[in-house]
C-alpha cells in the first residue's frame, strides 16, 4: 500500500515539475520591469499636470487653474500614482499627488481681504480713520517696491511706524486686518489615487501578483509532496 502511495506521489511530483519555477521567474522579471515603467509614466504624467496647475497659479489665471485642477484630479483618481513625499523631515511613499499649495491664488485672496479691511478702517468715520488712511497710503508703495505681501510683518511694522506720528491713535493690531483673510487650507490640495486601477499598469501589476502567488503556491505544494514522500519511503 505504501509503495502505491509513494508511486502516486512521485508521479504527482513529476507532473508538478513539468513547468519549472525558474521559467515562471523568467516571465515575472520582465513583467515587473514593465509594471515599474508604466508606473513611472503615470507618475511623470501626474507631475506634468500638477506643474500645469502651479504655472496657472503663478500666471494668476483662475480659469486655467480650475481647468488644470480638474484634469489633474481626473487623472489621479483613475490611475495608480506612486509618489514620494517629504513629511516632517522624512520621506514616505504615498499614492497620489502629495500636498501642494496655490500660493499666488491665496495671496491674491488674502490681499483682497486686507484691502477690504483697510477700506473699512479708512471709512470708519472715527478720528483715527484719517491717520490709518495716511499710514496705508505711505506704506503700500513701500510694500510694492520691496515686494512685501500685505500680510507680511514688514507691512504691519511700516503701518505702526507711521501711526506713531499720531500719539492719540492706537497702534494697529494685525488681527484688525487679518480678520477676513481666508484660511490657507482652502488653497491646499492633495489628491489621492487608488491602490489599483484598471489601467495598463494595473493589469500588469495584477498579472505579476498572480505569478508570484503561483510561484509561492508551487513551492509550498512541492515542499508538502517532498515531505510526504520522505515519510512514505521510510515506511
Amino acid at each position: 500500500m505504501g509503495g502505491k502511495k509513494s508511486n502516486h506521489l512521485k508521479q504527482a511530483l513529476h507532473r508538478f515539475s513539468g513547468v519549472r519555477n525558474w521559467q515562471l521567474f523568467l516571465i515575472l522579471v520582465p513583467l515587473l520591469f514593465v509594471a515599474a515603467t508604466l508606473l513611472r509614466f503615470d507618475h511623470l504624467r501626474m507631475v506634468e499636470l500638477r506643474t500645469a496647475v502651479l504655472e496657472a497659479d503663478a500666471n494668476e489665471d483662475d480659469e486655467a487653474i480650475k481647468t488644470s485642477l480638474t484634469a489633474l484630479q481626473q487623472f489621479v483618481f483613475s490611475h495608480i500614482v506612486v509618489n514620494i513625499v517629504e513629511q516632517n523631515g522624512t520621506q514616505k511613499i504615498t499614492f497620489g499627488t502629495g500636498p501642494f499649495y496655490l500660493e499666488h491664488q491665496y495671496l491674491r485672496a488674502a490681499n483682497a481681504a486686507i484691502e477690504t479691511a483697510e477700506e473699512k478702517l479708512k471709512n470708519s468715520g472715527t478720528p483715527e480713520s484719517d491717520a490709518y488712511a495716511v499710514a496705508m497710503a505711505r506704506c503700500r508703495p513701500q510694500a510694492l517696491a520691496h515686494g512685501w505681501s500685505l500680510l507680511s510683518t514688514q507691512y504691519y511694522e511700516c503701518l505702526n511706524r507711521e501711526l506713531e506720528a499720531y500719539p492719540t491713535v492706537d497702534r494697529l493690531a494685525e488681527t484688525e486686518l487679518k480678520a477676513d483673510v481666508p484660511s490657507t487650507e482652502l488653497f491646499r490640495y492633495n489628491y489621492a489615487s487608488p491602490i489599483w486601477a484598471p489601467t495598463w499598469a494595473g493589469w500588469v501589476i495584477l498579472l505579476c501578483v498572480f505569478l508570484i502567488l503561483v510561484i509561492i503556491t508551487r513551492i509550498l505544494i512541492w515542499c508538502v509532496l517532498r515531505i510526504a514522500l520522505f515519510f512514505l519511503d521510510k515506511h
